[in-house]
């Protein structure tokens, strides 16, 4: 295939950049059709005159952007959806001063997910991953299933992956392999459940024996619905700085089994709990007897900020469980994870429902598992990835400097979603309709709260991880129509939304807007 591409570069312009900005303007114009070869990376780099890992990266770019589709073995086609993605103008690294992007409209394009937490959906591409998984299926399979706790070489390695990434010092001993969080809750219950009882019959107490865990609210409604099915009475407790607030969990009555944190980027709102609020968490937990469940969701994805140590990290005392799923760094689709239990009595009342209840992960999958991480496939993963969404986050924050300051935009720092909130406006449901009528999936910032909180607040939450560039910047405008904009003087369905009591012009909403989004980039 002959490609008319340019091989002279603009001054301050790398290579990689270059070769991927002309593939992509090749591809818009249509002079490769959906679904059509590219050239291979050796006959792309002999005529354009650079090395063959340029042309890699940048094909690994555009496959990024969703302009190309990489299939191992078989060569880079371009993308199938590229016609009907083309009508939307790819953004530049530097921020744009054109005429916002027409939004999808129902008909348009398929539905554009933005479902929060949902990663990438290319990890099936990746070839150590694909190595990992033929080694794991030419391993004999044993005739008996794998252990309750797992595969050794799968806990040998995660507990090495811990102590270099996230400061957590822990033997094999004492993770146990599971289904995802899930599934690590539900054995906590259980665990937990067994420890209250025990505690009660060993006093004499005539005490509630219903479990209660204090929970964040807002939080992960996903977790509380799987306390409350196995019987658990999810508490909520409001958010202070960065998370929980730990005046309003002392002051909660108790007595709690439990606390069930996201510390390192609260679910949905993005705060980080500081170092010391970790230790009080802590103390806490001794005072009261009870236990901080840890959920670490995802905080190998850090945009700017620096890592803050993991709550486990920081425990002497044995009593913080830590919680990490795969769905997240790689895919729900692994349907695994691990907790990290350093109390040997909940330790072995977890494995005693785990050997009723049957290992879930497969050990198959456990070996890939092992493998990949062996080998530093994860490693270099997770650094691609992370790579992959700053970038979207980038977009993510230019598209919406067009929105009145009286919208937020917050959990940016890290992770894969972000979260937009106001004061006044329309109901968060009604946004979210409207969206879904556009075919947007955005989720309600209301359905994270406790039912009957008194702390609602309207929002909308959004992930930016699953789609291509073209399609979140599709879905991205049209958000900034539905909730109200300043770019060319657009208000939007609603109106431009204002914070309470304010009534600024055209030029202070565009001022204020762009100071709102400049704080939030120094704070990520």
């Amino acid at each position: 295939m002959n490609l008319v591409l340019d091989i002279e570069r603009a001054p301050g312009t790398g290579a990689r950049q270059h070769v991927a900005g002309q593939l992509r303007a090749a591809l818009l114009s249509g002079q490769v059709a959906a679904g059509e070869p590219l050239p291979s990376t050796r006959v792309l780099a002999a005529s354009l005159a650079v090395s063959r890992g340029t042309v890699v990266a940048a094909y690994e770019d555009l496959a990024g952007e969703g302009y190309v589709e990489i299939r191992p073995g078989s060569g880079t086609f371009a993308a199938r959806e590229l016609p009907g993605a083309a009508k939307v103008v790819p953004q530049d690294p530097a921020p744009s001063t054109g005429p916002r992007q027409k939004a999808a409209q129902p008909g348009d394009t398929a539905e554009i997910s933005l479902s929060p937490g949902s990663p990438a959906a290319r990890f099936h591409e990746d070839r150590e991953w694909v190595a990992a998984w033929r080694a794991a299926l030419r391993t004999p399979a044993p005739p008996v299933p794998p252990g309750p706790a797992g595969e050794a070489p799968l806990r040998q390695l995660i507990a090495q992956h811990l102590a270099a990434h996230r400061g957590v010092r822990c033997s094999a001993d004492e993770i146990l392999i599971t289904a995802g969080t899930s599934d690590a809750l539900g054995l906590l219950v259980h665990g937990l459940a067994e420890r209250t009882r025990g505690r009660i019959g060993a006093t004499g107490g005539k005490e509630d024996p219903r479990l209660r865990i204090a929970t964040e609210d807002p939080g992960y409604p996903a977790a509380r619905r799987v306390l409350e099915r196995l019987g658990a009475e999810a508490v909520p407790i409001p958010l202070g700085d960065g998370g929980m607030d730990l005046a309003a969990l002392a002051a909660a009555p108790g007595p709690f089994a439990a606390a069930l944190l996201t510390p390192s980027h609260q679910y949905p709102l993005g705060g980080r709990l500081h170092v010391a609020d970790r230790l009080a968490l802590i103390a806490w937990a001794e005072r009261e007897d009870a236990v901080l469940i840890e959920d670490d969701y995802d905080s190998e994805f850090r945009h700017g900020a620096p890592a803050l140590p993991a709550v486990a990290s920081l425990d002497a005392t044995g009593r913080v469980v830590h919680i990490g799923s795969y769905s997240k760094t790689l895919t729900p689709w692994l349907r695994c994870g691990y907790v990290v239990v350093p109390d040997p009595g909940l330790r072995a009342r977890m494995l005693e429902v785990r050997e009723d209840l049957g290992q879930p992960v497969s050990g198959a999958m456990q070996l890939a598992l092992a493998e990949y991480l062996r080998s530093g496939g994860l490693r270099r993963h997770l650094a691609r990835r992370g790579r992959e969404y700053a970038h979207r986050r980038g977009l993510v924050m230019r598209a919406l400097e067009a929105l009145a300051p009286g919208v937020r935009l917050a959990a940016v720092e890290g992770g894969l979603h972000a979260v937009l909130t106001w004061d006044s406006g329309p109901p968060s449901g009604e946004v979210v309709r409207a969206l879904a009528r556009r075919s947007i999936r955005v989720a309600p910032l209301t359905d994270y709260y406790h039912p009957g909180s008194p702390r609602l607040r309207h929002g909308i939450v959004f992930g930016y991880g699953a789609p291509t560039d073209l399609q979140l910047q599709a879905a991205l405008a049209a958000i900034v129509d539905e909730l109200g904009g300043c770019a060319g003087g657009a208000k939007g369905r609603w109106g431009a939304i204002q914070p309470r009591g304010t009534t600024p012009t055209r030029t202070s909403r565009c001022s204020a807007a762009r100071t709102s989004a400049a704080s939030s980039s120094e704070r990520g």
